[in-house]
């Protein structure tokens, strides 16, 4: 038996809404320390458009001309095994993804499209769909799962999509359930594997670290999404069990909302000392993990 849409929804929306609800108990959900008037705009209105525009969207226009030009490959793929399944979206959509997310830090363009996602001081769940709206426009994961549930894969995508989910949610989260697993001594070979296999807190956070000489940052690496192994595979990968002091980006100048979501339309602010209205953070202390 397998999820129907509506259900992956529910789940996803109640993963989502679980980490929220931990959040808002132990790290204050929407109180995060430096957090800034425009980080909330940038993340219910990226967040949203995504979700309701963005991604229906790209699943309509793959529908759309598959129908036109392709109409013969409609449900093609739909009897294969679940192993094929999985491999064609790990390779498809997850890994493209870490390319896509790779590339971001390494074109100075695309990382106009990316910063939005690395311009908060905190981690959080508030950060999982925080970006430029062109940004999750062009990634090509996103037209790839598209092509894939076209062929007839929408009953794998459904389930794929909240054991993905689970793992972005729980990597952005700043209640870092990896944290108490280290301290296990019984647990390490497991965790050894886990850390390798997945993105957790401790992999992901180190992604966000905002300075460079902090033993626990990896800016430059750390890509994966669903998978850690792909920074393993690649060689990106840099595992510590420890968490950065701060998060952010550093030596730029602040970002706009309008850059923020929606660069090229809204131009690069290039002075570091710029005074950009709702930019300056509310507080100076960031709230630890726990």
């Amino acid at each position: 038996m397998y999820l129907t849409t509506a259900q992956s929804s529910l789940l996803v929306a109640s993963i989502y809404l679980g980490f929220c609800l931990l959040e808002l108990a132990r790290t204050r959900l929407f109180a995060k320390g430096e957090q800034t008037r425009n980080d909330g705009i940038i993340e219910i209105v990226s967040t949203f458009t995504l979700l309701i525009a963005t991604q229906p969207l790209i699943l309509f226009a793959v529908g759309t001309l598959g129908h036109r030009f392709f109409p013969d490959y409609e449900g093609a793929l739909a009897g294969i095994p679940f192993i094929a399944a999985l491999a064609l979206f790990l390779v498809f959509e997850d890994m493209m993804q870490y390319w896509w997310h790779r590339a971001s830090h390494s074109f100075a363009w695309l990382y106009n499209l990316h910063r939005a996602h690395h311009n908060a001081r905190y981690m959080s769940v508030r950060l999982v769909y925080r970006n430029n709206i062109i940004y999750y426009a062009m990634m090509p994961s996103i037209w790839f799962a598209g092509v894939l549930v076209y062929l007839g894969l929408g009953w794998f995508y459904a389930g794929y999509l909240v054991v993905k989910m689970l793992v972005i949610i729980g990597a952005h989260s700043d209640v870092a359930w990896d944290a108490p697993l280290y301290r296990i001594k019984a647990l390490s070979p497991i965790m050894w594997v886990v850390e390798r296999t997945i993105s957790t807190p401790a992999t992901h956070h180190a992604h966000h670290g905002r300075h460079a000489d902090d033993p626990a940052v990896n800016y430059k690496g750390n890509f994966g999404n669903l998978l850690f192994f792909w920074d393993v595979l690649f060689g990106t990968a840099k595992i510590t069990r420890h968490y950065p002091q701060s998060y952010g980006v550093e030596n730029l100048p602040p970002a706009t909302l309008g850059q923020q979501l929606l660069w090229p339309i809204f131009p690069e602010n290039r002075d570091m000392d710029a005074h950009i209205a709702g930019a300056a953070p509310a507080a100076p202390k960031a709230v630890p993990l726990t």
